[in-house]
């Protein structure tokens, strides 16, 4: 069983939590708290991943500093998450990562972006800095883009659906054909719509002050549903070419466009917004070990959609070449950093979410059920 310093102060901190329960009817940490009198390693992950770090709890404790017991529920489950987000990590060597995400992220961006210029000008030549007639395909054909595409997100979805599924297994979750799916399609909906981000009052987290706001949530939702609508344009495009023999470039009010247009500036706004937010943030509500890689997986989405946007303004110029290598070379660190990033995050969530679905309607504890001795209060 995994002991380590991050676990034994989360063990204290849920302990004293579910011996007060003053925060029980703020978000789903504390209902399936409940349901547990012990605490392990796993269904801390469990806890830890159904925290949304909205701030509720932490405002409304009367055991934070300066008392002695210096409680701080999210900073707990922040650092919590940044820990196992690497144990859960496909193949196990690469959960490293995890932790300095923000300087492996930059590194990465040196070495994909300066490789994508060197092959955009060993393809163009002297034509590098010229006009292109079939816009970004004049640069590389989409034949190879495809190709260099679909062999990394092979490699992608395989490390992506290990890392789900170790995280799975550890949870001692039931198969997933033995679900109800009425409680399935509760847990989704619970995480699309952000419920937890309500601060459990309905008037959302008080994430930056006491005072809650919606704007974590909007800024989320625009996040998402940008990167969903960035996803469909390359889907639709992908039908186009291949099921209709119509290749891009594609006209402004084509499906392609409009999506990729509208989930662009999704892509600006959200993670602006967020960066903002977390800026705002007083330290004390924050991870310690986290930051880095929040900073840098919005840091990547907000210069995929604006180098996106850029490009599709400049497809008929002289700087086609430049910008296309700059925005592949994002594209392509974004992709590799999925599975090692904050977006694997997404998917643990979700099962947490669905598996605290059937424990609610069950009352009874399912997800990370081996437990061990309840650390003492007073240590």
């Amino acid at each position: 069983m995994r002991t380590t310093n991050k676990v034994t102060e989360a063990q204290r901190v849920m302990t004293i939590c579910n011996a007060c329960r003053y925060c029980e009817g703020h978000c789903a940490v504390f209902q399936a708290m409940e349901l547990r009198l012990e605490f392990n390693a796993d269904n801390l992950d469990y806890l830890a991943n159904l925290c949304h770090n909205c701030g509720s709890c932490y405002h409304n404790c009367q055991y934070t500093a300066p008392h002695e017991f210096d409680l701080n529920v999210p900073a707990a489950m922040a650092e919590l998450r940044q820990e196992n987000y690497g144990i859960y990590a496909w193949p196990g060597f690469m959960g490293k990562l995890f932790a300095n995400n923000g300087l492996w992220m930059s590194l990465l961006s040196i070495i994909v972006i300066t490789s994508f210029f060197i092959i955009t000008k060993i393809l163009t030549g002297d034509g590098f800095w010229s006009v292109q007639e079939q816009a970004f395909y004049g640069v590389i054909s989409h034949n190879t883009m495809a190709f260099i595409f679909s062999t990394v997100s092979a490699f992608v979805a395989i490390a992506m659906l290990a890392s789900i599924i170790k995280f799975w297994k550890t949870m001692c979750l039931p198969s997933p054909f033995s679900l109800n799916w009425k409680q399935v399609r509760q847990g989704v909906k619970d995480a699309l719509t952000l419920k937890y981000l309500d601060g459990g009052n309905g008037q959302g987290c008080s994430h930056e002050t006491e005072q809650p706001s919606m704007a974590r949530r909007w800024y989320h939702q625009m996040t998402f549903w940008g990167f969903m609508l960035c996803f469909a344009a390359t889907s639709t495009a992908t039908v186009m070419h291949f099921g209709f023999n119509l290749p891009a470039p594609y006209h402004y009010i084509s499906l392609p466009k409009l999506f990729g247009i509208l989930g662009g500036i999704g892509l600006i706004v959200g993670p602006i917004g967020l960066l903002s937010i977390k800026y705002r943030a007083p330290n004390e509500m924050k991870g310690k070990t986290n930051k880095g890689m929040d900073v840098s997986f919005l840091a990547l989405l907000l210069l995929t959609s604006i180098s996106g946007l850029l490009l599709m303004l400049v497809k008929d110029t002289q700087w086609v070449g430049l910008v296309l290598s700059l925005h592949l070379g994002i594209v392509m660190t974004f992709f590799l950093s999925m599975p090692y990033g904050k977006f694997i995050h997404g998917f643990y969530r979700l099962i947490a979410l669905v598996f605290f679905a059937i424990e609610k309607e069950k009352h009874q504890a399912i997800a990370g059920v081996e437990t061990i001795n309840v650390v003492n209060i007073d240590t």
